[in-house]
């Protein structure tokens, strides 16, 4: 992890922990990966999000925790709605408050389910790398 993700990670975690009474859980995580869509583009936010868990599993002595497509695939639905992809429009809201509401599937921590059968996530390939979803597309991918 390069310094300036490591503090940009750090500034996100930080904010969100502020502002939950120090709680991290489902919703805290969307939310960071909210702010960091919205402030640095998915391409970046794939990379701070995914390599701050990364790092933060480590510190916490669990590095196994970490999954490579669980963590890329919810930052690039988060982003989806956030920021919008080319052909679909981003949800305007500036407050994670209002985004959550106006977006509540991505408060079901089951909603990859939609995506991916439980197996593929299981599977050594998907918590090391990057493994497409093999149930459903995501909306954006689906052609027009």
């Amino acid at each position: 992890m390069t310094h300036h993700h490591a503090a940009g990670f750090d500034a996100l975690m930080a904010e969100v922990l502020a502002g939950s009474g120090g709680r991290f859980g489902h919703r805290q995580h969307v939310q960071l990966t909210w702010l960091a869509a919205r402030r640095y583009g998915m391409p970046a936010a794939i990379g701070l999000v995914s390599d701050g868990i990364r790092r933060t599993a480590r510190y916490a002595g669990a590095p196994q925790k970490y999954h490579e497509t669980i963590s890329r695939a919810w930052v690039e639905l988060v982003a989806h709605h956030a920021i919008g992809h080319p052909g679909f429009a981003a949800d305007p809201e500036a407050d994670f408050g209002g985004f959550a509401a106006r977006n509540p599937l991505l408060l079901d921590k089951r909603l990859l389910t939609r995506f991916y059968h439980p197996a593929t996530l299981a599977s050594p390939a998907a918590r090391t790398g990057w493994v497409e979803p093999d149930r459903a597309p995501f909306p954006w991918a689906v052609p027009g």
